[in-house]
């Protein structure tokens, strides 16, 4: 606390949960005095969020709540038999949120759309969405810069990791494939989601960016999240295409404000 007391503290972390390919443990938690709670919520679609409490901290006092994970993440391998995989005809209620528009993933952008459509017209299933991976990496060049959204990629003929993601997204949406965002510390890439001959669902991820990889991963970095259209309870009237850390607290006459740090380090 600088400049006087703090009172309120409430702040929100999101941390690793477990995937298909990724298995998440609490090692430890080290909580200091002040922290009155430290709790742990999963959104929809499977974001968690670490929750900490800190009703009062003194001048020049500080606080800490610091959580150990331990992570087992595996490689994905691309399917052997892709003939039977398919786009699913009645995705489900949990499918929907992943086959429209998100922030900067522009599903009813004309250009995308006529895209989208001339890229599939006569494909199905694998076939299909490997079209659309591959049209996307043959029609923007990877390179980093600041953040533009899909239909601003495609125009400028270039993109980093996101764009390349949401062009990739938008253009599976537009074609009836659910799609969505999966981030990893300092880069994202897409997954799509097909089913088998027995209505089974499977996501399978692809590398936008960098060395091609479609259907498989190789890189084993920590999943941070996965999707890219996040109702926080904390900030209701936004929808946030990455959910990141929050903070608020109440006002105390002559207080401070918290001085933060956000901790995020691997081992």
């Amino acid at each position: 606390a600088e400049g006087g007391p703090c009172r309120g503290i409430y702040a929100t972390m999101p941390v690793p949960a477990d995937w298909p390919e990724q298995k998440v443990k609490v090692v430890s938690e080290d909580l200091s005095p002040d922290v009155r709670a430290l709790r742990y919520r999963t959104l929809p679609g499977g974001l968690k969020q670490m929750i900490v409490e800190i009703p009062d901290l003194p001048s020049g006092e500080k606080a800490h709540a610091i959580v150990t994970f331990s992570l087992d993440r595996a490689a994905i391998v691309a399917p052997a038999n892709t003939a039977s995989l398919s786009i699913p005809a009645k995705p489900d209620r949990s499918l929907r949120t992943y086959l429209g528009a998100s922030p900067f993933i522009e599903t009813r952008h004309p250009k995308i759309v006529k895209l989208a459509k001339a890229t599939g017209e006569g494909l199905d299933g694998w076939q299909k969405v490997e079209a659309i991976y591959d049209t996307v990496r043959e029609k923007v060049e990877y390179r980093n810069g600041d953040l533009k959204g899909a239909a601003r990629a495609l125009a400028d003929g270039w993109g980093d990791c996101e764009e390349l993601t949401c062009l990739f997204i938008a253009m599976a949406r537009v074609e009836g494939i659910p799609a969505r965002t999966v981030w990893v510390e300092g880069h994202c890439y897409p997954e799509f989601y097909l089913v088998d001959a027995e209505g089974t669902g499977w996501w399978l991820p692809c590398q936008a960016a960098g060395a091609r990889a479609f259907g498989g991963m190789p890189d084993q970095l920590p999943i941070l999240q996965k999707g890219d259209s996040f109702r926080d309870p904390d900030r209701p009237a936004q929808t946030l295409r990455y959910v990141s850390e929050f903070i608020r607290g109440a006002a105390v006459d002559g207080g401070g404000s918290p001085k933060v740090s956000w901790i995020r380090e691997a081992g």
